[in-house]
């Protein structure tokens, strides 16, 4: 066998099959040769030689083929578990560093994603039905009321009923989106723009909204504080910075950060929108920051994962004036629009609160050559 290093020190790296079964040959012609040259030297007849060399070739045989076939029963067995959807079982032997230690170090790692895959369907499943029940029977209380003579249908029972209906359309456009992100049905419709008046329609269009929701909370009176007391800030440098973006996508990936930014903000707090140049032409690098207690350094790698809200519960407990989680596919959806881009977003280094940075990688090659 041969030798390799490795952090434990020096190990005997198994035989690859091929070469087994080239030294089964080998020995087995070895072994032949060998009695059959006893058999002349000794005068013993040569029936007793075959006899002799059958048995020797058939157990070494035996024990080379025991060494094949015992794990192969083993991942046909796995294998047949996996198929009827028991996705903990697991195939040994995956580090032999054969062939056969190869497919089963590929056969676990394809139970381990199938694994996920099941749970994040569980998931899903459970925080859609869970997103959709709420609202369903808020509306469905108001509407009895209403029906049976409890209350009235006044503005102001009408607007409670508005409300309802507005986050049912919400979420069902939040799936619709993440429908689009398994399917990939979305093209990519990029285009140089200027990047400031982009982005202050942006702003703006978040600060109505914002306004508006703050509006209609008032007037039914519910929630204990408005998002109206966050001041969302642009700087963009230079001023007449351009990028080559899907100006739509795009807008995905910055109006969900200023939303996370913005129900996670302390109260009076500010929200800043920052856009450098890039590395490569048209490229663009962008920082949404806020100023709340941010997301733990070990939740980092979980913050842009489908209905997610597990990473931001210390916000709610530290202050935050959000109105609710949201659906947790917000984050998610902006992860999609920058990969679609070829871009990167991550949470970064911050001295206060959240740090959210998003490079898009300008023009490709092949357009910046015509």
């Amino acid at each position: 066998m041969a030798q390799y290093q490795d952090g434990a020190g020096t190990r005997l790296r198994p035989f690859p099959i091929k070469a087994k079964l080239g030294t089964l040959v080998v020995l087995s012609v070895f072994i032949t040769t060998g009695l059959l040259l006893v058999a002349l030297r000794t005068d013993t007849e040569l029936r007793f030689i075959t006899v002799f060399s059958v048995i020797a070739t058939l157990l070494i045989t035996q024990f080379v083929a025991h060494g094949l076939a015992s794990p192969l029963a083993e991942m046909t067995t796995v294998a047949r578990a996996i198929s009827h959807g028991d996705y903990t079982r697991r195939v040994s032997g995956a580090d032999r560093g054969d062939e056969l230690g190869s497919l089963a170090e590929t056969i676990n790692r394809m139970a381990d994603d199938l694994e996920a895959q099941d749970h994040h369907r569980k998931e899903l499943v459970a925080n859609v039905s869970h997103e959709l029940r709420t609202p369903i029977a808020a509306l469905r209380a108001v509407l009895e009321n209403v029906v049976d003579g409890v209350s009235a249908a006044d503005p102001e029972t009408m607007r409670t009923a508005l409300k309802q209906t507005e986050r049912l359309g919400r979420l069902v456009e939040t799936l619709l989106d993440l429908s689009r992100l398994d399917h990939g049905a979305v093209p990519l419709r990029a285009r140089s723009f200027e990047v400031w008046p982009y982005l202050s329609g942006v702003l703006k269009e978040a600060q109505l909204t914002g306004a508006a929701v703050a509006r209609r909370r008032l007037a039914s009176e519910s929630g204990s504080h408005t998002r109206s007391d966050v001041a969302l800030a642009l700087d963009v440098s230079p001023p007449e910075l351009t990028a080559y973006a899907d100006p739509e996508r795009l807008h995905q990936v910055v109006a969900n950060l200023i939303d996370n930014a913005v129900k996670h903000s302390p109260a009076a707090g500010k929200v800043t929108v920052r856009a450098r140049a890039g590395a490569g032409p048209d490229s663009l690098e962008l920082e949404i920051m806020d100023e709340g207690p941010g997301i733990p350094r070990s939740e980092w790698h979980r913050v842009f994962e489908r209905f997610n809200r597990g990473a931001l519960p210390h916000v709610q407990k530290a202050g935050s004036q959000g109105g609710d989680g949201g659906t947790g596919l917000g984050l998610a959806i902006a992860r999609w629009a920058v990969d679609l881009h070829g871009g990167r977003i991550r949470v970064a280094e911050s001295a206060r609160g959240c740090r959210m940075h998003v490079t898009l990688p300008g023009k490709p090659l092949n357009e910046q050559l015509t």
